[in-house]
């Protein structure tokens, strides 16, 4: 299966969470869409090289209209030379209700300073209201790592939400405790939205055995249509479909 089938991303409002690989599902997905809009209700960093263009406006529905060379990064200004600003949430509302089917548009809704795993902060994720599939996301390799900063983002986020204390092992079980908790990867999801987490940086057998176990553990906790494993830095990242 192909990432945007995976993701039932083609035609919809498709938002990543998590950890782990948001950012790379969004410039796979940009990759392989036939028009997609790559954005963010978040800061995000620049991302020109992954993209056709990036048009900073607050007129997005022009830009989108007046493409001519897709995928089309859009955001909304400038914070210094190394992030730009996404746009509000009700934004992408607009955009969603006046968009055809044939365009696809790709959020980032939260953030995670590199860390491969994440539980979020009160005012996290930024999900608009159109939202049509979440995607939260937590990379395989963190099981067995440490509940600290290294590679967890707010660990004491994490902390609440399973039975670790901090400098604690992960394990699979505790990485999709989060990533379907209504307090983690689930958080704040419309009603209408589908849920289809991602396990990605799946590089080898035994991180596959590992995400299969954490695609397992989801299941015993919420009912999602499927469960993706990737590794998207390639050419072809999907690894399976649990």
């Amino acid at each position: 299966m192909k990432l945007p089938e995976a993701l039932d991303a083609r035609g919809n409002v498709t938002c990543v969470v998590g950890a782990g690989g948001k950012k790379s599902t969004l410039y796979a997905l940009g990759d392989v869409l036939e028009r997609a809009v790559v954005t963010a209700t978040v800061r995000i960093p620049p991302f020109e090289e992954r993209v056709a263009d990036v048009v900073v406006t607050d007129a997005p529905l022009e830009a989108i209209r007046t493409a001519e060379s897709w995928p089309l990064g859009l955001v909304a200004g400038r914070e210094g030379s190394d992030r730009y600003l996404g746009y509000d949430p009700a934004v992408v509302d607009e955009l969603a209700a006046e968009l055809d089917a044939e365009t696809s548009v790709v959020v980032k809704a939260d953030g995670a300073r590199t860390r491969w795993f994440k539980a979020p902060n009160d005012d996290e994720p930024q999900l608009p209201a159109a939202t049509d599939v979440v995607v939260p996301i937590a990379s395989a390799k963190v099981v067995g790592e440490r509940l600290a900063e290294d590679h967890v983002h707010r660990p004491e986020r994490v902390a609440s939400i399973t039975d670790l204390e901090l400098g604690d092992r992960i394990s699979a079980t505790d990485v999709a405790t989060v990533l379907a908790s209504g307090r983690g990867g689930c958080k704040d999801v419309p009603e209408d939205a589908t849920v289809i987490p991602l396990i990605n940086m799946v590089d080898t057998p035994e991180l596959e055995d590992v995400a299969r176990e954490i695609a397992a553990e989801i299941r015993d906790r919420r009912a999602v249509p499927r469960i993706v494993l990737t590794r998207l830095l390639e050419d072809d990242p999907v690894v399976d479909v649990a």
